[in-house]
C-alpha cells in the first residue's frame, strides 16, 4: 500500500525545504524527495556549491551548505515532515490526486510542488566531452583548489559566473572569464569584486570553440584574436553558462511550460494549470532566480495547496 500524504514535493533544495516546513505548520502530512549527494537536485540543491552568500537576509556572510542546512533542519523540527532521499521517476495524475514513483518506493499525495530545481547547462563545443573532469569542470567550489598556481577560465557572464572566478582567484596564478557578450550581467558589488582583483581578467564579446589538449586540458580556442592568438593557453575550464529545468515529469502530467522548459505558474500563488499542482524555485519562470525568491514561492506554494485541500474539504 502506498504511503499516502497531503503534500508532496519533488526537490529537497531551499524551495523545497522552506515548503515542507511551511506545510507542517500549516498542519499538512509532508513528504519533501531529494536526490543522492552529487546527482541532480540533491538535498540542499544546487546553492550547496555557493561558497559565498551575501544576499540572503538576516546572514550578512554564509555558506550555501550552511543556508541549506539550517532550512533542512528548520523543516525537520516539525514532526509532519518526512525528507528521503530518493530520485523520483515518474509521476502520474489520479483521480483523487498523484501517484510518485520513485527509485525506492511508491507515494500517494493529495498535492504536488514540483520544486525540482535545474541542471547545469553543458558547454557544447569539441573537446568538450572528451575532456570533462580531465579540465573541464563544473563546479568551482568542489576543484579550484586543484588549480594551484596554475592558469584557468571561467566561461560566463553571471553571479555565478563571477563567483567561480574569484574562488578561483583564491588558488590560481591568472583567471580568465570569458563571456559572449559585451557587459557582465553579474550584480555590480560582484563586478567591483572581479575589477579589484589583479590576478582576474575579463574577455567579453568572445566564446569559446573548442577545448584541446592531451591527457589533460591545455588550452581553448576562441573565436577571435585575443592579444594576437585565437588560442589561449590553459589548465583548466569552468563552465557557468547557466541552467535546464528540469521540468520533465511535470509535463508529462500536463503542467504548462514556456519555450525555456519552465514551469509556468501565477506568481500570486504559485499555482499551476494543473488543479493541486504547483511549482517553485528555479524550475518556474521568472527571470530574477534567487534563494530568497524560491524559498518565497515554496512558502506561498504550501499555503495555497493547504487552501486547495480546505476547498476540497467543503465542496
Amino acid at each position: 500500500m502506498k504511503e499516502e500524504y497531503d503534500f508532496i514535493i519533488i526537490g529537497a533544495g531551499v524551495a523545497g525545504l522552506a515548503a515542507a516546513m511551511y506545510g507542517a505548520r500549516l498542519g499538512m502530512k509532508t513528504l519533501c524527495l531529494g536526490a543522492a549527494s552529487g546527482s541532480e537536485a540533491p538535498i540542499g540543491g544546487t546553492i550547496t556549491t555557493t561558497f559565498l552568500i551575501e544576499n540572503y537576509p538576516g546572514f550578512a556572510k554564509t555558506s550555501g551548505r550552511v543556508l541549506a542546512e539550517n532550512i533542512k533542519n528548520h523543516a525537520l523540527s516539525y514532526p509532519l515532515v518526512t525528507l528521503k532521499e530518493e530520485r523520483v521517476e515518474n509521476v502520474e495524475k489520479t483521480d483523487e490526486g498523484f501517484a510518485v514513483k520513485t527509485d525506492e518506493g511508491e507515494y500517494f499525495g493529495k498535492t504536488i510542488l514540483f520544486a525540482s530545481g535545474t541542471k547545469r547547462r553543458k558547454l557544447e563545443v569539441p573537446g568538450s566531452k572528451e575532456f570533462e573532469h580531465k579540465g573541464v569542470t563544473y563546479c568551482a567550489l568542489c576543484d579550484a583548489t586543484l588549480y594551484k598556481n596554475k592558469t584557468a577560465a571561467v566561461i560566463g557572464g553571471s553571479n555565478c559566473a563571477v563567483a567561480d572566478a574569484l574562488i578561483l582567484a583564491q588558488h590560481a596564478k591568472r583567471v580568465y572569464i570569458i563571456y559572449r557578450k559585451e557587459k557582465l550581467r553579474a550584480d555590480s558589488a560582484n563586478v567591483k569584486k572581479i575589477e579589484e582583483k589583479q590576478n582576474i581578467e575579463v574577455i567579453i564579446n568572445t566564446e569559446v570553440v573548442e577545448v584541446k589538449g592531451d591527457k589533460a586540458v591545455r588550452a581553448v580556442i576562441l573565436n577571435k584574436e585575443y592579444k594576437g592568438s585565437k588560442e589561449l593557453k590553459l589548465d583548466g575550464v569552468f563552465v557557468e553558462i547557466g541552467n535546464v529545468p528540469l521540468s520533465e515529469l511535470a509535463e508529462k502530467i500536463g503542467v504548462a511550460v514556456n519555450e525555456g522548459k519552465e514551469i509556468i505558474i501565477n506568481h500570486r500563488t504559485s499555482e499551476t494549470n494543473i488543479a493541486g499542482v504547483f511549482a517553485a524555485g528555479d524550475v518556474v519562470d521568472k527571470p530574477f532566480k534567487q534563494a530568497i525568491t524560491g524559498v518565497a514561492e515554496g512558502c506561498t506554494a504550501a499555503w495555497s495547496a493547504f487552501e486547495f485541500l480546505n476547498r476540497k474539504v467543503i465542496e
